[in-house]
């Protein structure tokens, strides 16, 4: 069976622009809904709607992908859903190991969309000595001096950081010497990594903090309304950050 080590998938390669690949995923997740309930085809504008992007862009994405539908059918679900899969590298087996098993490594390990989506829970390391053999959704916990030999018996290349921050940083450098190439932190803490080494940050906060200026805002706009004044008119362009809506300078 294949491993991450000795595939990588072909998004770079084809010049796929990261924006498109983040964007790949949400796809996925909508055409996987579609062919579980046996739907054959879907137009652009359906599958924009449920991915939550505008149809133009989703054209344009799959542009790079090579596909452009069938005008007056739409796009074949199973078809797309190989063709993602295959773009993203999902059709192939990727061994990952978690580090860090408290509350949200067990929630982690315990997540059941790992295998369906190619990928495979090789292990569960944390730095507890009274965590080591015990079994979290039916793997043995491994402890962190046995981190190296785990990556390089499994072929090892995405490692998935759930410690705390102060842990962080010593953890991602001993997953990076091992061989790791890729990275999903979730503690929060900014991690630095040598060029080659791919990182995506998962910080819950920042996520909340986000919807709470979503909420003061509109708030706002609904105690301005209520007074009799003009309500608080949105940001103008230059105000709007690169996604057009949220500004570009959040709370830290």
């Amino acid at each position: 069976m294949a491993t991450g080590r000795t595939h990588r998938p072909a998004t770079r390669s084809r010049g796929i622009p990261e924006a498109t690949v983040a964007r790949l995923p949400l796809y996925l997740r909508a055409l996987t809904a579609l062919s579980e309930r046996s739907v054959p085809t879907v137009s652009s504008e359906e599958l924009a709607a449920a991915a939550g992007v505008n149809s133009a862009k989703l054209r344009k994405d799959f542009s790079y992908l090579g596909s452009y539908g069938t005008r007056g059918v739409g796009y074949d679900v199973e078809y797309l859903v190989y063709q993602i899969s295959r773009e993203l590298g999902l059709t192939q087996d990727w061994p990952v190991v978690i580090v860090g098993i408290g509350n949200l490594g067990a929630a982690l390990a315990n997540y059941g969309g790992f295998a369906s989506r190619g990928f495979r829970v090789a292990a569960l390391i944390d730095a507890d000595p009274a965590m080591a053999g015990k079994p979290v959704a039916g793997i043995p916990v491994r402890h962190t001096d046995e981190l190296e030999k785990i990556i390089e018996d499994n072929g090892v290349s995405i490692g998935v950081i759930a410690t705390p921050a102060g842990a962080a940083q010593q953890v991602c450098d001993r997953l990076v010497a091992a061989g790791v190439t890729s990275i999903l932190n979730f503690a929060p803490t900014v991690l630095t990594v040598p060029d080659g080494v791919d990182v995506r940050k998962v910080d819950l906060s920042i996520e909340l903090q986000i919807l709470a200026f979503h909420e003061q805002r509109k708030a706002g706009e609904e105690t301005a309304s209520g007074d009799g004044a003009v309500p608080a008119k949105r940001a103008s362009a230059a105000d709007q950050g690169p996604d057009g809506d949220v500004p570009a300078v959040m709370p830290a």
